[in-house]
C-alpha cells in the first residue's frame, strides 16, 4: 500500500511530465502560427496556382517571378532516387543484424550504424563536394558533379543508418513462436525471414521508412553544397537542382525582412511543414494499420 508521500510524489512527477509535454506542444503550435503568419502574406500578391505551377523564380528582379515548381520537381526527384537507394540497402542491413549476423558481429555493426546515424549532415556534404563529385565529374563526363545524382546518393547515405536501425529493432522484437512455428510447418530460414519475420515486423519497417524519407525532404545542408543550386526541371539525374530547402538557406540571410521574397521563402516553409506533416500522418496510419493486422 502507497504512503502518502509516496503519492504527493507520484502526484507531482506525473503533473511534471504533463507540464513538460504541453510545453513541447505550446511551443510546437507557436511556431507553426509564425510559419504561417509570415508566409500567408505573399498570396495576397501571387496567386495559388502562379505560385506553386510557375515555372520560372527570380525574386529580385525587377519583375519578381516567385514560381516553385522546379523546386517542388528537384525535392521530389532528389528524395525518390535517395529513397531507391537507401531503402533496399536498411532492410537488407536489419535483416541481417536482427537475422543472420553472429551475437559477436551484431554488437559491433549495430554501433557502427547508429554512430554513422550521428554524423553531421555538413560533413557529408563536405564529402559530396570534394570527394564524389569529382569522381562522378569524371566517370560521366559531366560539366559539374554537383548534381542531383550526387546530392541523392548523399541523402540515401543519410537515411540508412536510420531506416536500417528503426528496422532492425521492429525485426528483433518479433515473437520467436512466430518463427518456430514458421519452422514446424517446414520453412526454411530465408522463407521465414521473408514470409513471416518481415511482415510481421512491418509496422516498425514502415515507420523507419517514412521517418528516413521525412529526414531526406527536410535535409538542408547537403542539398545546398552538393545539388548544383540550379532553379529549373532536371532533365536527367545528372542535372544541377535547388531544392526547397536549399532555397530557403541559400537566400534567406540576404532578404529583406517584410519583403515580398522574404514571404515567398516562409511560404515554402509552410509546404514543407505541410509535406513532413503529411508523411507523419502516413507513418501514424501504416503502423497501426499493420500492428493491428499482426497482432
Amino acid at each position: 500500500m502507497k504512503t502518502h508521500k509516496s503519492i504527493v510524489y507520484d502526484y507531482f512527477i506525473e503533473k511534471f511530465f504533463f507540464f513538460v509535454g504541453l510545453s513541447c506542444l505550446l511551443v510546437l503550435f507557436l511556431i507553426m502560427l509564425f510559419l504561417f503568419k509570415e508566409g500567408l502574406p505573399i498570396f495576397a500578391k501571387v496567386s495559388f496556382t502562379d505560385f506553386f505551377f510557375g515555372m520560372e523564380w527570380y525574386p529580385t528582379s525587377e519583375n519578381q517571378r516567385f514560381g516553385v515548381f522546379p523546386l517542388i520537381i528537384a525535392s521530389v526527384s532528389v528524395t525518390l532516387i535517395a529513397s531507391f537507394i537507401a531503402v533496399p540497402l536498411s532492410i537488407a542491413i536489419a535483416v541481417y543484424m536482427a537475422e543472420l549476423a553472429s551475437p559477436t558481429v551484431r554488437e559491433i555493426i549495430k554501433p557502427v550504424v547508429e554512430i554513422i546515424a550521428s554524423i553531421p549532415s555538413v560533413v557529408i556534404g563536405f564529402f559530396g563536394m570534394v570527394v564524389v563529385a569529382p569522381v562522378l565529374q569524371r566517370w560521366f563526363d559531366l560539366d559539374t558533379g554537383l548534381n542531383l545524382f550526387n546530392a541523392a546518393l548523399m541523402l540515401g547515405f543519410m537515411a540508412i543508418p536510420t531506416i536500417a536501425s528503426i528496422s532492425e529493432d521492429a525485426i528483433s522484437s518479433v515473437p520467436v513462436s512466430l518463427k518456430e512455428a514458421s519452422y514446424a510447418l517446414g520453412g526454411n530460414r530465408f522463407q521465414t525471414i521473408f514470409f513471416v519475420t518481415i511482415p510481421a515486423a512491418l509496422s516498425g519497417i514502415w515507420t523507419a521508412i517514412i521517418l528516413g524519407v521525412s529526414r531526406v525532404i527536410g535535409e538542408t545542408m547537403v542539398v545546398l553544397m552538393v545539388a548544383g543550386g540550379a532553379a529549373m526541371i532536371p532533365t536527367s539525374i545528372f542535372s544541377p537542382v535547388r531544392p526547397l530547402t536549399s532555397n530557403i538557406a541559400a537566400e534567406m540571410a540576404e532578404t529583406p525582412v517584410g519583403s515580398s521574397h522574404y514571404h515567398a521563402l516562409f511560404a515554402i516553409g509552410i509546404l514543407l511543414f505541410c509535406i513532413t506533416f503529411v508523411f507523419n500522418l502516413i507513418a501514424d496510419y501504416l503502423s497501426n494499420k499493420y500492428k493491428f493486422k499482426h497482432n
